[in-house]
C-alpha cells in the first residue's frame, strides 16, 4: 500500500515521553489521534508503523542488532542458516525479516497482541515458520511444548523491553525458551541498565552474568530513534550467549 492513502502530524512534540508521543493520523478520510505505543491500532493501517517510526523516526534497531549478531557469528564461525530463532515482540515482521535476510531458515514469532501477528501475515508472509500470540509470562503449557520442539537456539527482543511492553519476567520466560549455548540478540534503553532502575532489566542482567547463566558476547551503544522534537533515544544492542536455564529461585524475584 503506499503511504499516500494516509498521513501523519506529529503533535505536542515539546511534551513527548517516549512511548507517550501523540500523532494525528488521517486514514480513509477519517482522523484519529494515537500515542505512539498504541501498536495495536497502529498496526492496523498497512505502512503507518514504518513510515512513522522508520521513514519519520529513523528507527534503525532490527538493522543494528541483527547486524551487531552476524558480526559476532561470524566471529564464532557459527552459520546463521543453523540458528532457530525465536523472535519475541515479533509485531509486523521487521526483525524475522532481517533474520532471514541474514540467511536464517526458520523463525519464529511470538506477540502479546492478535494485531501484531495479523500485520505479520498481512505485510510479511512466509517470513515466520510459527506466529503465537501469548504471554510470554503466561504461556500455556502446550505452546511451550511446541516452541521448545522446533528447538530454537536465538532468542530475539528488539524494541520491546521495558515500559509496559515486555518486562522482565517476560524476557527470562524467553530466555528459557531456547537451548543451552544459544544466543541471544536484543536492545535495551541505555536508562533501563542503570542500576536500580525500576524496570528491573539491569538487576536481572547482572544476576545472570554474575551466577554463569548469560554470557554478554558484544555490546553496542547507538541511537535507536529520534523523539518528536528531533532528540536522540539511545539504547544498547546486545549479543550474548546462553549458558544454562534461569532458576526457578531467580525468577521468582521477579
Amino acid at each position: 500500500m503506499s503511504k499516500q492513502e494516509f498521513s501523519i502530524v506529529l503533535s505536542d512534540v515539546a511534551n513527548a515521553d517516549q512511548g507517550k508521543e501523540k500523532v494525528v493520523v488521517t486514514y480513509k478520510g477519517k482522523t484519529k489521534e494515537f500515542i505512539t505505543h498504541d501498536y495495536d491500532e497502529i498496526y492496523k493501517i498497512p505502512g503507518l508503523y514504518e513510515h512513522l517510526f522508520y521513514d519519520t523516526l529513523k528507527c534503525d534497531s532490527p538493522n543494528v542488532v541483527c547486524s551487531l549478531l552476524k558480526e559476532n557469528l561470524n566471529k564464532s564461525s557459527f552459520d546463521p542458516c543453523d540458528l532457530i530463532v525465536l523472535d519475541v515482540g515479533a509485531g509486523n515482521g521487521m526483525v524475522g525479516e532481517e533474520f532471514v535476510g541474514m540467511g536464517v531458515n526458520t523463525v519464529i514469532g511470538v506477540d502479546i497482541i492478535e494485531e501484531a501477528a495479523e500485520a505479520a501475515m498481512r505485510d510479511r508472509p512466509g517470513v515466520y515458520e510459527s506466529y503465537y500470540v501469548e504471554d510470554l509470562t503466561k504461556l500455556p503449557d502446550h505452546v511451550e511444548s511446541e516452541i521448545t520442539g522446533m528447538k530454537p537456539n536465538c532468542l530475539s527482543i528488539v524494541a520491546s523491553l521495558g515500559f509496559d511492553d515486555i518486562p522482565a519476567l517476560a524476557f527470562a520466560s524467553g530466555f528459557n525458551l531456547i537451548s543451552e549455548q544459544g544466543w541471544l540478540s536484543y536492545n535495551i534503553k541505555d536508562e533501563f541498565l542503570q542500576k536500580d532502575h525500576p524496570s528491573g532489566f539491569a538487576r536481572l542482567i547482572d544476576q545472570l552474568s554474575d551466577e554463569g547463566v548469560l554470557e554478554i558476547v558484544d555490546k553496542k551503544r547507538y541511537q535507536h530513534r529520534l523523539c518528536l522534537d528531533g532528540t536522540p533515544l539511545n539504547y544498547f544492542a546486545m549479543v550474548g550467549k546462553k549458558q544454562k536455564n534461569i532458576s526457578s529461585e531467580i525468577l521468582e524475584q521477579y
